[in-house]
C-alpha cells in the first residue's frame, strides 16, 4: 500500500509534465512531503520503470527507505521519464489516476 494519496501523486506527474522533471517547482513541492509520501513515491517510480513488480511494492518500499543517500527530489528530478514512471506504477498497482487528474 501506498502511503500517499493519488492527488499528491498526480500533482507530481502534472508538475513533471508541465515543468520538467528538474523543475524547482517539482522540486519543492516534492521536498515538502513527508518522509513517507516520499518512500512511496520512489518505489511507486520503481514499479512503473519495471525495477520491482507491483507485488514487491513492499520490498520497493523498504528499499527506497534504506537506501537513501540523497534528498528525494534530487533523485527524482534526474529522472526525464519520472512522470511516466509514475503513471506506469499506478498502473500496474491498479489505481486509475483519470479521475484524479481530471479535476487538476
Amino acid at each position: 500500500m501506498l502511503d500517499i494519496s493519488t492527488g499528491k501523486i498526480v500533482r507530481v506527474i502534472f508538475l513533471s509534465r508541465e515543468y520538467g522533471p528538474d523543475s524547482h517547482h517539482l522540486s519543492d513541492y516534492i521536498s515538502g512531503l513527508n518522509e513517507d509520501e516520499q518512500v512511496s513515491l520512489v518505489a511507486l517510480m520503481w514499479v512503473g520503470r519495471e525495477t520491482y513488480s507491483a507485488d514487491e511494492l513492499a520490498e520497493a518500499k523498504q528499499t527506497a527507505r534504506e537506501e537513501a543517500t540523497a534528498p528525494t527530489e534530487q533523485y527524482l528530478s534526474g529522472i526525464p521519464g519520472l512522470a511516466e514512471y509514475l503513471e506506469d506504477g499506478l498502473d500496474a498497482l491498479g489505481i486509475d489516476v483519470a479521475d484524479a487528474e481530471d479535476h487538476m
